[in-house]
């Protein structure tokens, strides 16, 4: 006959101390999520199985996520917090943008090896949900469904962001041009 082995009231108060602190935690993601439009129309199982391939991250104010230059390796969805994307100038930093609670970053980390082309900093206490690209890829080979819709929401994000840059960069290059006629007009 097998032997029990016999539980310390301690070791059971801790273990029910743990197991819902990791229950609460994953509910709390859960609720995140659906609230996340990034993943909007997934099942909960779906749902559960992204959970699964997430990484908490919690960084301090002044903490980088990233930095400019460095291999890009994790998409971050900002559970808490808020982040300031920023580019170098010559002899300090530009401030391209903040992000705040329920927003993401990062997402082209998923797509290349590419050297992340801005940095992001952490503006006060900051939790994030990381997904990294190795993640993804394990995630592929079990659960094609799921990485097929990541990846659709991933080219509609880069695509609506690319569309805004170009905007941006056309409304840029007719203020240029409007101050150059305006410099040759006062000469």
């Amino acid at each position: 006959m097998e032997e029990f082995k016999k539980t310390s009231p301690i070791e059971l108060l801790l273990g029910f101390i743990f197991k819902d602190d990791n229950k609460s935690e994953e509910l709390s993601q859960m609720e995140f999520l659906k609230k996340t439009p990034f993943f909007e129309g997934m099942s909960k199982r779906q749902l559960k199985k992204v959970i699964q391939v997430l990484h908490t991250r919690i960084f301090r104010e002044g903490d980088f996520l990233f930095q400019y230059g460095h291999p890009g390796a994790a998409l971050f969805f900002i559970q808490s917090g808020e982040v300031s994307i920023e580019i170098p100038k010559a002899k300090s930093t530009q401030v391209v943008t903040t992000l705040g609670e329920n927003t993401f970053l990062g997402e082209i980390a998923l797509l290349n090896k590419q050297e992340r082309t801005a940095s992001a900093k952490a503006l006060k206490k900051t939790k994030c949900l990381a997904l990294y690209r190795n993640d993804l890829m394990k995630l592929q080979k079990t659960e094609p469904e799921i990485t097929s819709l990541f990846y659709q929401r991933l080219a509609e994000v880069v695509g609506k962001r690319l569309v805004r840059t170009t905007q941006l960069l056309g409304q840029a290059q007719k203020e240029i041009q409007s101050s150059e006629e305006e410099t040759e007009n006062a000469a």
